[in-house]
């Protein structure tokens, strides 16, 4: 469905728009900031000093014998660059049809591009910034296999995928329902500590793994150790879980596009 007021025909130049909606997008999140870009990436990495003391430290959580000679810090930055990629990517998308109202208010455009380049953004941001730190930890001597970043990134495409059918729902949803955020806010916290980002899957419960296995969040932190620690190609299952993925892109685009024509209505 297009958007009121825009043809099919145009939209090769939608191509155009999306590229400055995602520069915007850039630009604008380090306006009026000291540190620009360096805290994007100074943020993760306090959130993965913190994890690593915490769970390796008080915890004491151990890296898998399947592991061997990999340290804990590297075991988890392989799985949380890439949830924290989704995590932010999908608030960023909630939130871009609200922050900009008067855009949609006078101009006819696909709302699904605020969407998109919101996504875009937190995928070129924290992109650079995984593998900056994937660089860094083979240097300091960490057994980083860099033949498997071709697949890593090729199975970030549907892990952002999932991430923009779930954003484009929930960008929908909050512009008739305001206190979504606060609810995604909670979601993404028991999303976040019931995937195994911080721990092994090898300690959840046996009667647990099938249930976590279905889960797309499990199986990318996974799928992430096995191929830049393990040197794993493509899985059969990657192609299940990759299908399921963009069904829940096209589901919530779907939702996202039967709202859109209101948008004005409740901005």
């Amino acid at each position: 469905m297009s958007a009121p007021g825009v043809s099919t025909p145009a939209a090769p130049r939608w191509g155009w728009l999306l590229l400055s909606f995602t520069r915007r997008e850039l630009l604008n999140r380090y306006a009026g900031s000291v540190s620009g870009l360096a805290w994007t990436l100074l943020h993760p990495l306090a959130q993965l000093a913190i994890y690593a003391f915490v769970f390796s430290k008080v915890f004491r959580i151990g890296v898998p014998p399947s592991y061997p000679n990999v340290g804990y810090v590297t075991f988890m930055a392989a799985a949380l660059w890439p949830w924290i990629m989704f995590s932010e990517g999908v608030q960023r998308a909630m939130g871009a049809i609200g922050a900009n109202a008067g855009l949609i208010r006078k101009v006819a455009f696909p709302h699904r591009l605020l969407v998109y380049s919101a996504i875009l953004a937190s995928c070129v941001v924290h992109g650079v910034g995984f593998l900056a730190v994937l660089l860094a930890l083979r240097i300091a001597g960490e057994p980083i296999g860099l033949r498997g970043l071709p697949i890593a990134f090729v199975l970030l495409v549907p892990y952002m995928l999932l991430a923009a059918g779930i954003g484009a729902f929930l960008a929908a949803l909050q512009t008739l329902l305001r206190d979504v955020e606060h609810v995604l806010q909670v979601v993404l916290t028991i999303l976040f500590y019931a995937s195994p980002i911080l721990y092994p899957a090898s300690l959840v419960p046996a009667s647990l793994r099938p249930w976590v296995q279905l889960n797309p969040l499990a199986w990318y932190s996974e799928r992430m150790r096995e191929v830049l620690l393990h040197g794993s190609g493509f899985v059969a299952g990657d192609l299940g879980i990759g299908i399921a993925c963009a069904a829940v892109f096209v589901a919530g685009l779907w939702f996202f596009e039967r709202l859109s024509p209101h948008f004005e209505d409740f901005l």
